[in-house]
């Protein structure tokens, strides 16, 4: 499925469900997938941090988004997430998943090189890749990987779809006003929606995505339309989600999506998951904010 024109798009971090001997649960990501298609969610985003993709094998994650793009059959889009500072290992990468059935490749940008290695990286990539690229700019640090500018040249090469910020809404303002007015522009936090859409976003991916897709939807929304009131009241429940679940990490998030009947929700060993103490904080958060559980 090509990435749609319209905004907002909203896509997930898809987490990688387990089972109980630590295996990859394919069966299950098949019938998770199957419920997110029930629900407003643009799609998903795999071999991810948020998916553990540290974690996972190179052949993991190739039959990951393999099983991902055939579970929903073209009724949403596959994003499959690649870092890797090699501009030779990237293409090799984006050449298996185009062959598992991805429609697009999320690369990040390559952390401690200069500026002008950064463009190179990208220029050498978006020319090879045989799928779209999205450019992410999440280092995990603190301090960008590269300028505004160099992010915003990146952005107006051929073959990128988009990009999806870091978590410094300060700076990525710098980025927004370099980067050229009808690129995708994705917010990179549920807790950063409204300020994102101020910002001029049009679009967000972030992992509280798939457990209240149509809030974040909404809030996007009502953004992009300058409708803030409404996103500002709504962006109260999507950031007293984020602040009681995000505190766990991954295994929160994979709480959260247990709760809600989500299957394989265990993180990899050595991650362990949950005690019943913040199981019960994940639970009521939920509850407060209307989700089914």
């Amino acid at each position: 499925m090509p990435i749609p024109d319209a905004a907002p798009i909203v896509v997930a971090p898809t987490p990688t469900p387990f089972r109980a001997d630590d295996t990859v649960d394919y069966a299950a990501l098949e019938r998770n997938i199957e419920r997110w298609l029930s629900t407003p969610l643009s799609g998903f985003v795999l071999t991810t941090a948020n998916g553990e993709e540290l974690a996972l094998s190179e052949s993991e994650r190739i039959e990951i988004v393999r099983v991902a793009a055939a579970a929903h059959g073209g009724q949403r889009f596959t994003i499959a997430g690649i870092d890797n500072p090699s501009t030779h290992e990237t293409l090799r990468l984006a050449d298996c998943y185009a062959a598992a059935g991805s429609d697009m490749v999320r690369v990040r940008v390559p952390r401690g090189i200069p500026n002008n290695a950064v463009e190179s990286y990208f220029g050498d990539v978006t020319r090879h890749s045989p799928l779209p690229v999205v450019v992410i700019h999440q280092t995990f640090s603190g301090q960008p990987a590269a300028s505004p500018e160099t992010l915003g040249a990146v952005c107006a090469m051929d073959n990128v779809a988009g990009y999806i910020t870091d978590h410094d809404i300060r700076f990525e303002g710098y980025v927004r006003a370099e980067v050229p007015d009808d690129m995708r522009f994705w917010i990179c936090n549920g807790g950063l929606l409204a300020y994102g859409a101020l910002m001029g976003a049009n679009g967000a991916c972030m992992w509280l995505g798939n457990i209240a897709p149509a809030l974040c939807i909404d809030i996007m929304s009502h953004g992009i339309r300058g409708e803030f009131a409404e996103a500002r009241r709504l962006q109260e429940s999507a950031s007293k989600l984020d602040r009681v679940i995000i505190q766990y990490g991954t295994p929160g998030v994979k709480e959260a999506l247990r709760l809600l009947g989500y299957e394989g929700m265990m993180p990899r060993m050595p991650m362990a998951a949950v005690d019943a103490d913040a199981s019960e904080r994940i639970r009521l958060a939920l509850v407060g904010e209307g989700l089914p559980v």
